[in-house]
């Protein structure tokens, strides 16, 4: 005789730890949100299986009309910067960081971004904490003046553990071909500009968090050094964005081309950034002196025992993008970035070499952060 089959409740996907309805939910939440960074070039609506940015000769959509366009891309991350955003619980400002190492990176070409695609990896989609992340990237967005076009937000369980993420994008922008960045261009005697940075930026967070826990910092004191915010509110602090005062300022000079180079100051400090922007028989000669940097960074290299030396290789030391000039332009350039906003010093010159970064002053970059002590 056979049985009926019992009545079961069916396996879902829920149970294997993906919740659809919260994705759902979340796509319906970022909506007004990225619809902030379009602009007449984004075609098509919220949601599609693919963004669309009108590229075309018309002035009405283009800011400038470009005869020879080339389009510029890159990808890059955020870094373990992460580990303690999860930990702290905040989700918003590595959004902004992602849009700037890719926004920062392109506008080093001499490009104008375009648009903006983002990429979560979560161990599980919680709505308001998915949310906080992917306005961060719209904040970054606006800031950087790219319309966020796409996006994906991976549920994987079974790759991150509870409560860990990861966070990725990926930018586009446009050069006109003669004005695209060459460090062919850069010769002997030309002046090198740093422009400040807001802090450690999104590298070197491997070293923070090691110094973080073997001199037994207290992420939530607010130490006198660092001002009013408490520690973990000042590792965290965004990375600053440069690209709508860059731009501007290239764009101000139509006809003739003062810049010669530029770097982002990321992974590698100024010696294995500024090198990237020069040729090979041309050396950059900084003067680590030439600065005050943000206080975080004798904080970090007090409580960490590091040395000078490695502290420029591994952070930003205040220095969060570099502008090489024709001495003649030097002042009025850096004069068109100070009313924009932007704190910069006059910190080195291009000597002949062999495609190096030289490093002088160390010693009083030294004794600054022995003084702090």
């Amino acid at each position: 005789m056979s049985r009926a089959p019992v009545a079961t409740k069916g396996l879902t996907y829920r149970d294997s730890g993906v919740d659809i309805d919260a994705g759902d939910e979340v796509v319906e939440r970022i909506k007004p949100i990225v619809r902030r960074t379009y602009n007449p070039r984004v075609l098509g609506k919220h949601g599609g299986f693919a963004g669309m940015f009108r590229l075309d000769f018309n002035e009405k959509l283009f800011k400038r009309n470009y005869k020879e366009p080339v389009l510029v891309a890159c990808t890059d991350g955020v870094g373990t910067k992460v580990l303690l955003a999860a930990e702290r619980g905040v989700y918003d400002t590595v959004g902004i960081d992602c849009v700037a190492m890719n926004v920062n990176d392109l506008i080093v070409c001499g490009a104008e971004p375009l648009f903006f695609l983002d990429y979560l990896g979560l161990s599980r989609i919680h709505p308001d904490e998915t949310t906080a992340m992917i306005e961060g990237v719209a904040k970054g967005c606006e800031l950087g003046g790219c319309a966020l076009i796409g996006g994906e937000c991976a549920e994987m369980p079974d790759v991150y553990k509870p409560g860990d993420f990861d966070i990725a994008g990926f930018c586009v922008g446009v050069v006109e071909l003669k004005r695209v960045t060459d460090p062919e261009r850069v010769r002997k005697g030309d002046v090198i500009l740093g422009v400040a940075s807001s802090g450690l930026h999104s590298n070197g967070y491997s070293l923070v968090r090691r110094i973080v826990k073997d001199a037994g910092l207290d992420l939530d004191k607010r130490y006198a050094e660092l001002g009013r915010e408490p520690l973990w509110k000042v590792l965290l602090e965004p990375t600053r964005i440069y690209a709508k005062q860059v731009g501007k300022m290239l764009s101000g000079y139509k006809k003739k081309r003062p810049i010669t180079g530029m770097a982002h100051i990321t992974g590698g400090g100024l010696p294995g950034n500024i090198c990237r922007a020069l040729p090979d028989n041309l050396d950059a000669v900084i003067d680590c002196s030439a600065w005050e940097p943000h206080p975080i960074f004798p904080f970090l290299q007090r409580h960490g025992g590091v040395e000078t030396q490695e502290m420029f290789r591994v952070f930003n030391m205040g220095i969060g993008y570099v502008i090489i000039v024709r001495p003649d332009f030097a002042s009025a350039v850096r004069a068109r970035l100070k009313r924009m906003g932007e704190q910069v010093w006059r910190i080195g010159t291009v000597e002949k070499g062999t495609g190096d970064v030289r490093l002088t002053g160390l010693d009083q970059a030294a004794d600054t952060a022995e003084g702090a002590r």
